[in-house]
């Protein structure tokens, strides 16, 4: 077991650490900082201490903590109405959904709560349209899926994790998945076959390290989906609005998908919201009583959701994550030699590989913590860098000045 950096024993902090420990599940091993309070790109922790928040919530938080137009779309229909079920209508889903397809260039929007459990609907979307569609035997829907790949933790998504944390102890697996190498156009052109239903895909795999694919590789799997019949379904969870300087990252390559799996910044970093977005030949498949949830669609979460297509309807903070984005990998670049040994970015996100004979990449987020900046590690010596968009070039520069700092320290 990984032991947490040394807390002082008399602070707020190590005393709400203590209670965290004895009575929740240790599923996480969070940074040691308890965060009371947060503006920006910027939050406090209960001992009063500022630190820049480079990770964003994982993209949930792309417009920062608290926007006001956001905050203010929450107040508003707290005052009103929170939840009604699918059970009946309520008006604040239409809008919602009309804006969110006519942004996604789609015809139809099917909304959830959380990232898997969109990814869950797309799944069964895929196979049923397979079935009724595609005309698919009962039963042997297949669904393509790369390696790397980060879907979620749900007993069906894990199935096809090559991640082993994410599996081991949580066997039988889900049955149905073909995994080929990311970026493998050509591995993945042998996969499929008659009873290939979907393509599953990241355009960038976030948790991976921000994993860019070769360029033309989406487009190569958008001409064999279509070729073969095959549904493409980009997860765009993570890298979808406005985080890769574009409002979809599969824009950055020409493609269009056939659905978009969203979620997290759908959200606002207020409520969570999700949504499967998709031509109405492929959402049209489910009928009453075939799928649901209580919460999906929710008035709030409507309410939110709208205020943030809202937000990318002006084309701003795209055009902002690409300019800061730029920004961020010249200084990056910079750091590349015999402490960092790699660097990848899209729009404003990074990752960053440090030798691994310096240090892990959860040292260099202590590190970094300690000078006030919080990061994410991931696959042992990778750290992933996404600032809100809202963060001003100074503190984007001050960002990398203290990583420079903390791998030299």
């Amino acid at each position: 077991m990984t032991s947490r950096p040394t807390v002082d024993p008399v602070s707020l902090t190590a005393r709400d650490i203590a209670l965290d420990d004895a009575v929740t599940a240790h599923n996480y091993h969070p940074l040691p900082v308890v965060i009371a309070s947060a503006s920006g790109a910027w939050v406090t922790d209960v001992d009063g201490r500022r630190y820049l928040d480079c990770l964003a919530g994982y993209s949930a938080l792309n417009f920062g903590h608290g926007h006001p137009v956001l905050l203010d779309a929450a107040r508003e229909q707290l005052e009103r109405i929170t939840l009604t079920s699918r059970a009946f209508h309520n008006d604040r889903m239409g809008p919602f959904c009309r804006d969110l397809a006519d942004l996604a260039g789609m015809d139809l929007v099917l909304p959830m709560n959380t990232g898997a459990e969109a990814v869950e609907t797309a799944i069964k979307v895929s196979r049923k349209w397979g079935y009724d569609v595609k005309g698919v035997p009962a039963d042997q829907a297949t669904i393509i899926v790369a390696e790397g790949n980060f879907h979620g933790r749900t007993t069906t998504i894990i199935s096809f994790s090559t991640d082993p944390v994410a599996r081991a102890g949580f066997g039988p697996f889900t049955p149905g998945f073909r995994i080929v190498p990311y970026g493998d156009a050509a591995a993945l052109g042998a996969a499929i076959d008659e009873t290939t239903v979907a393509v599953l895909i990241e355009p960038v795999q976030g948790e991976a390290g921000v994993q860019v694919p070769p360029p033309g590789y989406l487009a190569e799997v958008r001409e064999m989906c279509t070729a073969a019949n095959v549904l493409l379904v980009a997860d765009e969870i993570q890298s979808g609005l406005g985080r890769t300087g574009s409002t979809f990252a599969c824009e950055l390559e020409g493609v269009v998908p056939d659905a978009y799996v969203l979620g997290k910044a759908l959200g606002g970093g207020i409520v969570p919201v999700s949504a499967v977005v998709a031509r109405r030949e492929v959402l049209e498949v489910l009928t009453p009583g075939s799928h649901g949830s209580t919460f999906g669609g929710n008035p709030l979460a409507c309410a939110v959701g709208q205020a943030v297509v809202g937000l990318l309807q002006t084309g701003e903070y795209q055009a902002r994550a690409a300019e800061l984005g730029a920004r961020m990998r010249e200084r990056l670049l910079d750091l590349v030699g015999d402490r960092v040994t790699a660097v990848r970015t899209r729009g404003l996100w990074a990752g960053v590989d440090v030798d691994p004979a310096l240090m892990s990449g959860r040292e260099l987020c202590e590190r970094l913590l300690a000078r006030g900046v919080l990061a994410k590690d991931t696959h042992g010596s990778t750290i992933r860098l996404a600032p809100p968009i809202v963060i001003g070039q100074d503190d984007l520069d001050w960002m990398v000045d203290q990583l420079a700092e903390s791998l030299s320290s």
